[in-house]
C-alpha cells in the first residue's frame, strides 16, 4: 500500500487567483498550478532561496521541492509561449502554522520578534482578543493594506487592555499569520478579498467585515451583541478614501490590490492604552 503523500507547508495564500493573457489568450483549458508550486516560485525565483532552503520551508526532501519547483517553471513557460491562462488553485498542502525549523513564518519574522511578542504574551487563559484593522481611532478599510492593529483584551463584555501594534510591512495571506500568532480569536475590518478571508479561517480566526467608524465603539458593540457587519464585505469601502476602481472583482483571491496611497501610514510599536 503506498505512503500517503505528506501536505507541502506554504506560508500564505496568494494575492491572485492566477493570470490570463491581455489579448490572443489560446483557446485551451487553464492550466492549474498548485498552491505548492506556487511556493516553490515565490521561496526560489522572489526571495532567493536555494532548493535546499525551499525544502526545509516546505518541509519535504529537496528531491521533492526540486521536482514542485521545475513542475510549476514548465506551467509557467507554457502559459508565456502558449498563451495559456494559469489558474493558481488546490494541491496538497497545509498553512504554515509558525515556528516550524527554518521558517517562523517567512513574512512575518520570527514568533521571537518583540513586536510580536509584546502583545501575545499577555493574553489570559480566560480572555477573548479581537483585532481591529485601525488607523487614527477608526477601522481601517482595507484589510491587505492595513499598517496597523488595535487588539483587545476581553474578559466577558469588559475591555481588560488595549494595545496598538504595526504589521510591520505584512500584506494579505500573511496578515493572518500575524494575526494567529498574535493568538487573535476575532478580527474587525472594513474590505476584505476572498484570499484574506480564506487565510483568517484556516487560522482559526472569526470574521466581523464591512464595519466602519470609531474602533472602540465597534469592539463595544460587538460585545454587547449589536455590531452591523457584513459576511461578504468584499472591497465595499473602497470609496471612502477617494478610490475610483469600478467593479472589484478583477482582484481575484487578494484583499484590495494596489491603491497607490492607501496604506502609506505610520507603524504602530506596541503603544499601550
Amino acid at each position: 500500500m503506498p505512503r500517503p503523500c505528506k501536505r507541502r507547508r506554504i506560508c500564505s495564500l496568494p494575492i491572485h487567483g492566477g493570470l490570463a493573457p491581455l489579448e490572443g489568450a489560446a483557446q485551451a483549458p487553464p492550466l492549474r498550478m498548485a498552491l505548492e508550486e506556487y511556493e516553490a516560485i515565490r521561496l526560489i525565483d522572489l526571495a532567493g532561496l536555494s532548493q535546499e532552503e525551499c525544502a526545509a520551508r516546505m518541509g519535504v526532501a529537496r528531491t521533492t521541492a526540486q521536482a514542485i519547483y521545475a513542475s510549476a517553471r514548465r506551467k509557467l513557460a507554457a502559459c508565456l509561449v502558449e498563451g495559456l491562462e494559469l489558474r493558481v488553485e488546490g494541491g496538497n498542502y497545509e498553512l504554515c502554522q509558525g515556528g516550524a525549523q527554518g521558517c517562523g513564518r517567512c513574512e512575518l519574522g520570527l514568533p521571537e520578534d518583540p513586536l510580536m511578542r509584546c502583545a501575545s504574551e499577555r493574553k489570559g487563559e480566560n480572555e477573548m482578543r479581537i483585532a481591529v484593522t485601525y488607523e487614527n481611532g477608526q477601522v481601517f478599510q482595507h484589510f491587505g493594506h492595513s499598517e496597523q492593529f488595535k487588539i483587545y483584551d476581553v474578559e466577558g463584555t469588559n475591555i481588560v487592555r488595549s494595545e496598538v501594534v504595526g504589521t510591520n510591512g505584512s500584506g494579505h495571506g500573511a496578515l493572518a499569520g500575524m494575526l494567529r500568532l498574535l493568538k487573535v480569536d476575532a478580527l474587525i475590518c472594513g474590505g476584505i478579498g476572498g484570499g484574506a478571508q480564506q487565510a483568517l479561517a484556516e487560522c482559526g480566526i472569526q470574521l466581523y467585515a464591512g464595519v466602519s467608524g470609531d474602533a472602540d465603539a465597534a469592539v463595544q458593540s460587538l460585545l454587547e451583541g449589536k455590531l452591523n457587519f457584513s459576511a461578504e464585505a468584499n472591497c465595499d469601502h473602497h470609496g471612502q478614501h477617494g478610490h475610483e476602481h469600478g467593479d472589484c472583482g478583477h482582484h481575484g483571491h487578494g484583499d484590495c490590490g494596489e491603491h497607490g496611497g492607501c496604506g502609506q501610514h505610520g507603524h504602530g510599536g506596541c503603544k499601550h492604552e
